[in-house]
């Protein structure tokens, strides 16, 4: 059994040829502050689901940012045709990725269930 299959490598290949357009060839303004996550191919590696992540986790700098990879959509497609060399080009689906906020938040509940363990456990004493 192989470790990785197709589908994972080729996600792996459009992350960091995606990664590497946003830092060195697309200069609209919204997606200045954007880092990709992740990618998730489908089995037959017609569609690519593209999570980003902005340095502001403001709704307003995410929409902003859906709407500058709506208009580089094109751009980054027919970039990434050339460069990767697929026989098929997938549709890319972009998506703003919650799982760093949701691990933010976790932290805090923890931190919050922490000291207030602690403060429960000195009153007593």
């Amino acid at each position: 059994m192989k470790p990785f299959n197709r589908a994972e490598r080729v996600s792996g290949l459009i992350q960091e040829a995606v990664s590497n357009l946003l830092k060195q060839s697309i200069k609209d303004p919204r997606l200045q502050s954007v880092s990709i996550t992740g990618v998730d191919m489908t089995r037959d590696l017609k569609l690519a689901r593209i999570y980003f992540v902005t340095s502001s986790a403001d709704e307003t700098s995410r929409e902003e940012a859906a709407a500058g990879f709506k208009k580089a959509h094109g751009f980054i497609k027919y970039t990434l045709a050339q460069e990767l060399n697929l026989r098929y080009m997938p549709e890319f689906q972009f998506f703003y990725d919650e799982s760093i906020e949701y691990g933010f938040h976790m932290d805090r509940v923890i931190e919050r269930l922490k000291n207030e363990h602690s403060t429960d456990n000195q009153s007593t004493d």
